[in-house]
């Protein structure tokens, strides 16, 4: 049983850094493109950051884009995501996810989620 388990996040001011992590239980993530999402009250969820399997290939929506790094460690079978210059807009759960295509925005395993929240 694959189990994803976020952590990292907080409330912290606007400019302020966070980083997120994500580790995963059950398999081996290897093989495996890995996404963070985010989903702010009463909006849809929104990917912001991928990274393909190997490492080599990152994607970031450009909400995100300049601001935030996404990296892996396969044999701690953790993936991050590394946030600076934190707006209140950027407020929000954040969701780790594995095993999918982030051009279809389509994972088969999801994390249950931690809690960033930016204040003014």
């Amino acid at each position: 049983q694959v189990q994803l388990v976020e952590s990292g996040g907080g409330l912290v001011q606007a400019g302020d850094s966070l980083r997120l992590s994500c580790t995963v239980s059950g398999r081996a993530i290897t093989y495996y493109n890995m996404a963070w999402f985010r989903q702010a009250p009463g909006k849809e969820r929104e990917f912001i950051a991928g990274i393909n399997w190997g490492g080599r290939l990152t994607y970031y929506a450009d909400s995100v884009k300049g601001r935030c790094t996404i990296s892996r460690d396969d044999v701690k079978r953790t993936v991050y995501l590394q946030m600076n210059s934190l707006k209140p807009e950027d407020t929000a759960v954040y969701y780790c996810a594995a095993d999918g295509t982030w051009n279809t925005r389509t994972f088969n395993y999801w994390g249950q989620g931690t809690q960033v929240t930016v204040s003014s």
